[in-house]
């Protein structure tokens, strides 16, 4: 019996996963993809399929090195937790003690009224309300109204900040909360200021403290906020569907040959689908990989328990009913309901995730040990409706790749 068989698939259902994603890079809907799957400590699959490169005619490989925009999320949460775990932070901490920019924070009377039409905050942001996106803060792209343009005024480009941490955040704190802090789940920079306050707490700046106490511990050798030179031609371009031909035209990201000093939390890392399966691997194992604990399993369990209420599910997010089966702990979502969960892809009850805007997706399932993961870079516009694009683009093909992707592994399984 082979690995794949051991594992609990059915051979031939699992082999028939790479062919059909296949399909869609040839439909012309996506470049090319890398995917992954894990299981018992094996890895059951891996598929490189197209382009990393349209132009030069770069195949995917391994080792391609991917932006994974929001997967950095659950990395910034996890050295967050490893303060907390030290007694240097708490969760019903104001954030205020370490990033006082945010004192005296003003709440808009409608989340899509005037700017100026604003109140006192009821209270200030805590750490759980950056973990949660419960602060009130906001993306630009997440909002309806005035406030939307007064983020983007604040903060330019998401993909390019041409600010230093201090500076940015300075200007965040001076566009004024869409919510009063607590109230809803409202997707924003959320993390990315848990990330500075990180820095700040630490006292060793936020990318040196995640080189020092995750990266570089969990071996992940090719995760970092920018590509050195020497790497760079192993760089996955960026596609946008051009609506006016249906054909793949690069989205530009702007290159660093240094560490920016802007690193950002809530989705700056660039990775390889090894790199991050480290990463996942330690959180489906409780906190700990290769004989070295990063955070207790009772932290792990906590990071992985809901803790939007019953009304906060109700709210839209993105434009999609995504709480449906789901809901959000400190930094991750967790399926609460496998079978309600089916519309969007596949899982089993308290399976984790969070992906990335440019369709970076992976999920760990306790329940199957069970482990994918699936890299594409593909760039739909950042709307506050973008959550049925949000695992690809524009075309139907590359809409449904990410789901078709999890319904056939989960439907190649024989136990």
């Amino acid at each position: 019996m082979d690995k794949v068989q051991a594992s609990g698939f059915d051979k031939d259902k699992l082999a028939a996963v790479a062919p059909m994603l296949q399909g869609v890079v040839d439909a012309g809907d996506l470049s090319g993809m890398v995917t992954m799957v894990w299981r018992n400590g094996e890895i059951v699959q891996f598929n490189t399929i197209g382009k990393r490169d349209i132009v030069t005619n770069k195949p995917m490989e391994r080792d391609t090195l991917f932006h994974i925009m929001s997967m950095t999320k659950p990395v910034t949460s996890v050295a967050a937790l490893m303060l907390m775990e030290e007694g240097k932070l708490k969760l019903d901490d104001p954030i205020t003690k370490w990033i006082p920019e945010f004192a005296n924070m003003r709440v808009l009377r409608r989340p899509d009224g005037p700017v100026d039409e604003t109140e006192p905050s009821p209270r200030d942001i805590t750490v759980e309300d950056l973990f949660t996106h419960r602060s009130g803060l906001a993306y630009g792209f997440s909002s309806t109204g005035p406030v939307g343009k007064a983020h983007d005024d604040a903060l330019g480009s998401p993909f390019e900040n041409i600010y230093s941490p201090d500076e940015w955040l300075r200007r965040l704190a001076s566009v004024p909360l869409t919510h009063a802090p607590g109230k809803q789940f409202h997707y924003s920079h959320s993390t990315d200021v848990l990330g500075f306050l990180v820095g700040r707490v630490a006292g060793t700046g936020f990318r040196e403290f995640l080189m020092q106490r995750i990266l570089g511990p969990l071996g992940m050798k090719d995760t970092d906020f920018y590509i050195p030179p020497s790497k760079r031609d192993r760089e996955c371009s960026v596609y946008q569907q051009d609506q006016a031909t249906g054909t793949l035209k690069r989205f530009v990201m702007r290159e660093y040959d240094e560490p920016p000093a802007y690193c950002s939390g809530g989705g700056g890392l660039i990775s390889t689908v090894d790199d991050y399966l480290q990463f996942a691997r330690m959180l489906l194992n409780g906190g700990e990989l290769s004989g070295t604990r990063f955070l207790k399993r009772e932290t792990i369990d906590l990071m992985r328990a809901n803790r939007l209420t019953d009304a906060q599910r109700q709210i839209t997010f993105l434009g999609l009913p995504y709480w449906m089966s789901m809901g959000f702990g400190l930094g991750l979502s967790t399926v609460l309901n496998a079978q309600a969960h089916d519309w969007i892809g596949a899982a089993s009850n308290g399976t984790f995730s969070w992906p990335g805007a440019f369709g970076t997706w992976w999920q760990a399932d306790p329940e199957r040990n069970m482990i994918m993961l699936f890299l594409i870079q593909n760039y739909t516009p950042l709307t506050a409706d973008m959550a049925g694009q949000a695992v690809t683009g524009a075309r139907m093909g590359a809409r449904l790749a990410c789901p078709m992707f999890q319904k056939a592994v989960y439907g190649a399984l024989n136990d």
